[in-house]
């Protein structure tokens, strides 16, 4: 169980005490919808009609007529490039860097002016052996016999464990190539990247609808990832996506479809998919892939027909992606190198229209756009045919919230909505374990405003998730935390920090760990980002192994802060914070009033149980201002795990009010060792003296 509680601490710097005669001041704001629409206008030969400007649009709607600001046109070079002769398969070398597909474009987008931007993105979780292979070989042929001056390549894959980014946009041809060949490589490799993915469609059984279901929610996903990184790129991206169908995309699969298209229609972003299983002619009674299954089906035609149709389901989604997106769709093709080709060919030339929407709504309603040129000229025009309005919160559905949490998640810029701060510890609690509690503090004054439609309730969604250093996800908790606000608890919130208490065990080494807060009337959402380190006191050579640090002048009755983790540790055991039935709240900001004692708290892990000695001192401009008395420590381990809890009580009254470097030294004089702990703290005036 994890524990939230209203804080009886001085409040965080810049939060306001608010009674309820005080009104926070009025914020204005103004926003701007602006929406960008890609056309392609080309002749009766094909070729892109250059020279229009923005009067010679007319863009509609919903039928209402629509001012378009400005037609920017992106030329691309469409030059062909010669075949490469050498063997590359000799030439393979080591995987390069993971990459991100937006990791480049910070900055940079003028780089990719007047280029072709194309991603191939291979989705292998439900491709079987041959059409990987075919799939690998199209997009060889583009490369090798296809490509022009102007195209820039990116390389993805999905094997049902996350986007993985190859190749960053680039021309080089060669790179392409090795890297396509070591992907066939790793492909049949039992300990490779894929190896332990089961694919194809009997890899459940045939019972495996409700797997399907959600396998294909993963695959959408994780396009939907793909194309929203890739909207950092200001220029249209072609993504070419390579995949065997998708199982079960019927209505259930619905919201997430609809979201992955939203995503590419935001990021300019045409879904082409093309379907690698090529021309098939499918056997009435099945082929030799499988055993034959029997039953009257086979003679009565129910049983192709069921073929058929699921054919055409597994279609529908696909070809769903490439209308809702400005995309081709290629199905019943073998030769997959020049279906990549025409579909980069669609893009030679193309504006980019801009304007702001009359319709203000947030209903988050599909829109209809239309798109002609002016003065009856006659061409060709290419377009997406709408796209999603923005959505108020109040208007999300359950999927929309569940949506905003991962977004926000896999967001590396803070989100700073609810401000956060963050303190974390470490104690061991096994030779090779280690407890990890979590603090986290938030300004009570941001959930004291006005509630929407009179409400009375703050709810607060909570997540928290560590990760190691190669992003595997180790640990995560979802809180929801739930508070009324009558009179006088709307002043008590106002004028105080909220804080939550969740904790993990962990193994040593380095972490990130990443916390999430949403309000859940209003939506709005604060994150915070931060990487530690967990030591390995097993290797502690010859300084004395010690936990972190703790740090406060806070402590409460355990009863108000009960706190239990996964792994079933008894409260003791797990959470050292409690002593003498009351719990310590770890201080966030490091900053203490000296009206009030501080608490510092630490373990030490010495070999054998002995008297240890400890004390505090406070130093400013390297020279000591104040030192506590040396305190001399029993050196009784505590129950159950081999650790001696430190405690230590320090006034803070003599001290002048300022920042210092407070020191805490251990000495171990049986095992003639010591450890040094040191961190800037602030002291603040008492009563404002």
């Amino acid at each position: 169980m994890k524990a939230v509680w209203l804080a009886s601490m001085v409040a965080l710097c810049g939060v306001v005490s608010l009674t309820a005669q005080q009104q926070a001041p009025p914020v204005f704001r103004a926003s701007a919808n602006l929406v960008t629409q890609i056309v392609v206008v080309t002749d009766a030969q094909g070729r892109p009609v250059r020279g229009l400007t923005a009067r010679d649009f007319i863009l509609t709607e919903d039928g209402r007529p629509q001012t378009v600001v400005f037609a920017d046109f992106e030329e691309v070079e469409t030059t062909p490039l010669p075949p490469l002769a050498q063997d590359l398969s000799p030439l393979v070398v080591q995987p390069p860097e993971p990459v991100s597909a937006s990791a480049a474009a910070g900055g940079e987008g003028a780089r990719y002016r007047g280029r072709r931007l194309l991603v191939f993105y291979f989705d292998v979780v439900r491709m079987p052996f041959f059409d990987r292979d075919r799939a690998f070989a199209g997009a060889s042929d583009f490369i090798d016999r296809h490509m022009t001056t102007g195209d820039m390549v990116s390389m993805m894959t999905f094997a049902g464990r996350g986007v993985n980014v190859h190749l960053d946009f680039t021309a080089d041809r060669v790179a392409l190539l090795q890297e396509i060949h070591r992907l066939q490589l790793v492909l049949n490799d039992p300990d490779g990247l894929f190896g332990s993915l089961e694919t194809g469609p009997g890899a459940f059984g045939e019972d495996a609808g409700t797997f399907n279901l959600f396998a294909v929610d993963r695959q959408l996903s994780a396009l939907q990832t793909a194309v929203t990184d890739l909207g950092e790129v200001p220029q249209v991206k072609t993504l070419v996506y390579f995949g065997s169908g998708l199982g079960a995309a019927g209505l259930e699969n619905l919201a997430q479809l609809r979201a992955t298209v939203n995503a590419a229609v935001r990021a300019h972003v045409t879904l082409n998919p093309v379907d690698a299983r090529g021309l098939e002619a499918l056997p009435p009674m099945g082929n030799a892939s499988r055993p034959s299954p029997g039953g009257i089906g086979m003679f009565s035609g129910s049983m192709a027909q069921g073929l058929v149709s699921r054919g055409d389901r597994e279609r529908d989604a696909l070809y769903s992606m490439a209308r809702d997106t400005g995309g081709q769709a290629m199905f019943d093709t073998n030769d997959l190198g020049r279906g990549v080709a025409d579909v980069a060919g669609q893009v030679s030339g193309y504006y980019i229209l801009g304007y702001y929407p009359e319709n203000t709504s947030t209903d988050g309603k599909y829109r209809r756009v239309r798109v002609s040129l002016a003065n009856g000229m006659r061409a060709e025009l290419s377009y997406r045919q709408g796209y999603h309005g923005p959505k108020d919160y109040a208007a999300f559905s359950a999927f929309d919230r569940e949506r905003q949490l991962s977004e926000a998640l896999r967001f590396e810029d803070p989100i700073t909505e609810i401000p956060i701060a963050l303190e974390l510890h470490y104690f061991r609690i096994s030779a090779a374990e280690y407890f990890v509690p979590i603090s986290v503090r938030m300004p009570g004054s941001d959930f004291a405003r006005a509630r929407p439609n009179g409400s009375s309730r703050v709810v607060i969604d909570m997540i928290a998730e560590i990760k190691d250093e190669y992003g595997t996800t180790m640990r995560n908790s979802r809180d929801q935390l739930e508070f009324g606000l009558d009179t006088l608890q709307t002043e008590r919130v106002a004028a105080r920090p909220l804080q939550y208490e969740t904790g993990f065990s962990l193994l040593p080494g380095n972490y990130a760990i990443k916390v999430l807060a949403r309000d859940t009337t209003t939506g709005r959402i604060g994150t915070h980002l931060r990487e530690f380190s967990i030591p390995n006191l097993a290797r502690a050579g010859e300084r004395l192994p010690t936990s972190s640090v703790l740090l406060t002048q806070q402590r409460v009755a355990s009863r108000e802060a009960l706190f239990t983790v996964r792994q079933r540790i008894p409260v003791d055991v797990a959470n050292p914070l409690f002593h003498d039935g009351q719990r310590l709240v770890p201080s966030v900001t490091r900053t203490f009033s000296r009206a009030r004692p501080l608490h510092v708290f630490l373990e030490a892990y010495p070999a054998e149980a002995g008297p240890l000695a400890a004390w505090v001192a406070f130093s400013r401009d390297d020279r000591v201002v104040f030192e506590t008395a040396v305190q001399g420590i029993d050196g009784a381990m505590a129950p159950a795990r081999a650790a001696v809890p430190i405690h230590l009580t320090v006034p803070l009254n003599n001290l002048a009010p300022g920042d210092y470097d407070c020191q805490v030294t251990v000495l171990d004089p049986a095992g003639n060792r010591a450890t040094f702990w040191r961190a800037v703290v602030t002291i603040t005036p008492a009563n404002g003296r």
